[in-house]
């Protein structure tokens, strides 16, 4: 497979088990549902409960600090607790994240803000603690394939994010929204007992040749961070596109919540098709070709989204921006895993982190800036995220082409 100048992993080996395939794959899936439990329900939080939009911006500040708490935990618990039991840790934060939201209708007025910020906080942490398992499992499953397994499994997240919004958006207008919460409660404590008792434990040799690789101090390169720096980049643009896609078309077009949920989950829709369509183009295409392509799109995308005018264009431009943002992270998170190949583990939990910082940074400043900035100004001085993203990439291919020819 071509990387684009980038050193191939080692090769590991390990068959690969079917039930244990499905419970990390269940978990990104299980993950992505409840990311998306916030811009779900974002209407019942802000109209029915009386959120402002600047708390529920505020509210992905304590998801983010955790979701960084738990990926930079994530390396080292990875080597001393094993693989399988971080994939349990994470889903039971996640667990305790629905459990929390779920309990938004039933808690005193003067307590709804510290409920859905301590929802909030749980959720980082659970996706946080993800990052190793997720992105480590597959590669140790097909080390051959490494790139499309890591694709496919983020593909699974982007599943989640999309099929959410559309149960939800049923619950809501049932009138029973808490069932969408109490649900995913239940599957992931069910995927707790699933993952202590698969074989799982398989992992463990990944994690021992991350420990090994850890004395290479990957944190000590440049190239490292410059990777975090990227994704973090990157992630303030996806998170300014999917997190406020529900109150952008909600009140700046007037269109109707259940047509703002539909654009939402055309956003990750729309995402999971392009992960789906890259992890079979990575055969063919150097991932860092199709890596920097990416950026190109999302600029397209940041100058056409204010031209929503009605329902169609509404979704069919926030699935346009889905198809942009589709493949940069898992692309990142191999393309740095390969870069730094004994160390899988640690360098997907940091990118994980890198992630979450630049998403709850996007969230945050929309709400901000929006008590100045129209949304229609924010989405096209918002174009300069995937600029620099694109500057930047270019700069570690470079580095990396320096590196293969030395």
């Amino acid at each position: 497979m071509r990387s684009g100048g980038v050193a191939s992993a080692p090769a590991t080996t390990s068959r690969p088990f079917p039930f244990a395939l499905l419970v990390v794959y269940a978990t990104a899936l299980l993950h992505g549902l409840a990311l998306v439990s916030f811009p779900a329900l974002s209407a019942v939080l802000t109209r029915a409960y009386g959120l402002t939009d600047a708390q529920y911006g505020a509210s992905f500040l304590p998801q983010v600090a955790c979701a960084v708490l738990g990926a930079v935990l994530g390396g080292g618990l990875a080597r001393s607790l094993g693989l399988h039991r971080l994939l349990a840790l994470s889903l039971l934060a996640a667990a305790g994240s629905q459990a929390l939201l779920a309990l938004v209708g039933l808690v005193p007025a003067s307590w709804l803000f510290a409920c859905v910020l301590s929802a909030a906080a749980a959720l980082g942490l659970g996706f946080g603690l993800s990052g190793a398992p997720i992105n480590s499992y597959p590669r140790l499953f097909f080390p051959r394939w490494a790139h499309t397994a890591v694709v496919a499994a983020h593909s699974m997240v982007g599943l989640g994010l999309a099929a959410g919004p559309l149960l939800a958006a049923q619950l809501v207008a049932a009138g029973h929204w808490p069932a969408y919460p109490i649900l995913l409660a239940g599957l992931a404590l069910g995927l707790v007992a699933a993952a202590i008792s698969s074989p799982l434990q398989s992992g463990e040799a990944l994690v021992s040749v991350g420990a090994q690789g850890l004395r290479e101090r990957p944190a000590a390169r440049p190239a490292f961070w410059l990777f975090v720096v990227i994704l973090a980049v990157y992630a303030v643009a996806e998170g300014t596109f999917s997190s406020w896609v529900v109150i952008f078309l909600r009140d700046a077009r007037g269109l109707s919540e259940t047509t703002a949920n539909w654009a939402l989950s055309a956003f990750w829709g729309a995402l999971v098709f392009g992960r789906l369509a890259i992890s079979a183009l990575v055969a063919r295409v150097s991932p860092a070709k199709l890596w920097v392509t990416l950026p190109l799109l999302m600029i397209a995308a940041f100058l056409l989204v204010p031209a929503t005018s009605g329902p169609a264009s509404g979704i069919a431009l926030f699935a346009f921006a889905g198809l942009a943002c589709s493949g940069f992270l898992p692309l990142s998170i191999t393309l740095a895993s390969h870069r730094f190949p004994h160390d899988v583990a640690w360098v997907s939990s940091m990118m994980v982190a890198a992630l979450m910082l630049g998403v709850g940074i996007g969230s945050f400043a929309v709400g901000m800036l929006h008590e100045t900035l129209s949304f229609d100004d924010l989405y096209r001085w918002s174009a300069l995220y995937p600029v620099i993203v694109l500057l930047l990439a270019a700069a570690a291919l470079r580095s990396e082409r320096r590196r293969g020819r030395a």
